[in-house]
């Protein structure tokens, strides 16, 4: 196989089949709606409808912050805190901001907690809709004003939110670093996958994100929201809607959108990333496939991720040993003699591209050009997520996890923009 032909088949794998298929059809959505983005139109459903759910574990640094700004779309007696066996100042914070909350004794983990605040407030009676939102999260002032039209459409059950990562000022290179590759996966991954497969009539979204997101109040009394053994609740949430046929799930990329705190240590991006990775696999273990659409997109999604987190890891195992060969002037390991050497160096270019181009799109969406300064540190990141990724497929298909969560190291921010 020629080098030309090694590096096309490594940008044609690492663009994805899922990303090139699910891109086009958001490209013909986004034509066919012709402005951008769509005008937004008075609700049927009015704030005052709007019930506001956070589960919270030990926040007192973060929580104010979230729900002063909650309290900016709809009064703080609509919000309601499930206090999940807190030990700092976080229920006495919320209730001076005069929301509600109720403290849990016991941890009962995020899922639990989301159950026993729907349960002791009685939201789902209460309210049209419910927004389920994380301690950290920060929803933009036109947050609702944005995703309540979305419920007009009687066949919508949730609106997956917009997320954006909260930029830290003043932070150290390794914050700032992976805050950006954060934002270049949100961007990548809503504008190129689910945009598109939150079209009409195709309905593949395969998560309504925890982190801010709304559902139709009865969605939430069908589904298993605290379901045993899984590591977190909000894909096995989205793959019950798929599977009870509740409805559709709504998403543009300028509706709902809410800025949440990312990882500022890179243990902490460890522990949160390999979690996301497990539920996600505990979750598809959990169902059984269909014959849907959602069911072959995400099939094709989750080979595709397995496949190139095996070439990501055998590239890089292989890149480092080539480079430690010419580094000691070994001839042996040198690029000609070295077994597929100069395949390994056309698949890694063709992966560096890849993320180049990526990158860039990302920074001309975003407008911060300081997102192309990290590229390098991209693609070793990748290498990383593919390990994690990895070892959690393992793990979903060898443990059982409790839910019960540990918070990563949470900062003291402004407001986002």
């Amino acid at each position: 196989m020629s080098d030309l032909a090694v590096f096309i088949a490594t940008v044609v794998l690492f663009a994805g089949l899922s990303t090139t298929v699910w891109g086009c059809v958001g490209g013909l959505r986004w034509v066919l709606g012709r402005t951008h983005p769509l005008p937004i139109r008075e609700s049927r459903i009015r704030p005052g409808q709007v019930g506001v759910l956070i589960a919270a574990h030990n926040e007192e640094t973060v929580i104010e912050d979230t729900v002063t700004a909650v309290s900016r779309l709809v009064p703080a007696g609509q919000v309601f805190v499930a206090s999940d066996a807190s030990t700092d100042r976080t229920a006495e914070i919320v209730r001076s901001c005069g929301a509600n909350v109720v403290e849990l004794v016991t941890s009962h983990g995020k899922a639990g907690a989301l159950v026993a605040g729907l349960r002791h407030f009685g939201l789902t009676r209460r309210f049209a809709v419910i927004m389920i939102l994380d301690a950290d999260t920060v929803p933009s002032d036109d947050y609702l004003y944005s995703g309540l039209p979305l419920f007009d459409d009687p066949a919508v059950a949730a609106v997956a939110g917009r997320a954006s990562t909260r930029w830290p000022g003043g932070a150290g290179w390794m914050t700032r670093v992976l805050v950006a590759h954060r934002e270049r996966l949100y961007v990548l991954f809503q504008t190129l996958l689910k945009y598109g497969q939150a079209a009409r009539g195709l309905d593949a979204v395969a998560i309504v994100p925890g982190f801010a997101s709304m559902y139709r109040a009865d969605v939430l009394d069908t589904v298993d929201i605290a379901a045993p053994g899984l590591a977190i609740e909000d894909y096995n949430m989205t793959f019950e809607i798929h599977a009870k046929s509740l409805g559709r799930i709504a998403f543009q990329p300028w509706s709902a959108r809410a800025y949440t705190q990312d990882p500022a240590t890179l243990t902490d991006y460890v522990r949160q990333v390999g979690r996301w990775n497990l539920g996600f696999w505990q979750t598809l273990r959990r169902h059984r496939p269909r014959a849907r659409v959602f069911w072959a997109s995400v099939t094709v999604f989750a080979v595709e991720v397995v496949l190139s987190s095996v070439l990501v890891l055998a590239l890089a195992a292989s890149a480092i040993a080539l480079a430690f060969g010419r580094l000691i002037r070994v001839d042996e390991w040198s690029a000609l003699s070295f077994p597929f050497g100069d395949v390994v160096v056309a698949a890694v270019t063709g992966i560096v591209v890849v993320d180049l181009i990526a990158t860039t799109y990302v920074a001309m969406l975003t407008r911060r050009a300081s997102i192309i300064v990290f590229a390098p540190a991209y693609t070793a990141l990748r290498v990383l997520d593919a390990a994690l990724c990895l070892r959690a497929l393992v793990h979903a298909l060898t443990r059982r996890s409790s839910g019960v969560w540990r918070s990563p190291e949470r900062r003291i921010e402004g407001q986002a923009a």
